[in-house]
């Protein structure tokens, strides 16, 4: 057989291949109700809110919720996100009034509930900070497929680097998916119609 062709067809297999696993796994591509590791994201946690009341993940069942992990000492990321969310929600009005949005930390050491409360309340007070132990922060993080790694620097304190995308639930709590950072944001909140419409 011709080395030649063989050659052309292993690379049509990769090729096909990679085209599979862009459509599964691909950032924020995958369509409601399909099938997918994506669509198993979650896990049981036991936290409190801003407000130091007990929270689990039934508070995300009931009415569509978006996710946003990050940490209140975030330079750049975080206060973007949540100032672009609060803009969203305002523009969503009455269409939105169901519409829950959850701030959950990935630096429990620092944000404390008094902490994350004030710093929810400089976007809105449509937003609720999640914190609490850190071993349940850990085990959330896990579930959502979430990145967070601690970085030193160079003064003996740390930063946090994190996943920057808004996770999207509907009302059972299942995984939609997600707006990107910086997302355009009409594109941003006809997700977040799609989402409400349900």
């Amino acid at each position: 057989m011709n080395i030649k062709l063989i050659r052309y067809g292993l690379w049509a297999v990769v090729a096909a291949l990679c085209l599979f696993l862009t459509a599964v796994y691909g950032f924020g591509t995958l369509k409601p109700g399909s099938s997918g590791v994506a669509q198993e994201l979650g896990a049981p946690f036991s936290l409190v809110d801003q407000d130091g009341k007990p929270i689990t993940e039934k508070a995300l069942v009931g009415h569509p919720s978006v996710l946003f992990f990050g940490f209140t000492h975030c330079p750049d990321v975080c206060p973007t996100t949540l100032y672009e969310l609060s803009g969203l929600l305002k523009k969503l009005g009455d269409e939105g009034k169901d519409l829950r949005a959850f701030f959950i930390t990935v630096d429990p050491e620092r944000d404390t509930p008094d902490i994350m409360k004030a710093y929810t309340g400089n976007f809105t007070d449509r937003i609720t900070g999640i914190t609490g132990d850190p071993a349940e922060i850990a085990k959330l993080i896990k579930g959502w497929k979430v990145y967070a790694r601690k970085v030193p620097l160079e003064d003996g304190g740390y930063t946090m680097d994190h996943t920057a995308s808004v996770f999207l639930l509907d009302r059972d709590g299942r995984f939609k998916g997600t707006i990107a950072y910086r997302e355009n944001s009409d594109a941003a909140l006809e997700k977040l119609k799609r989402l409400v419409a349900g």
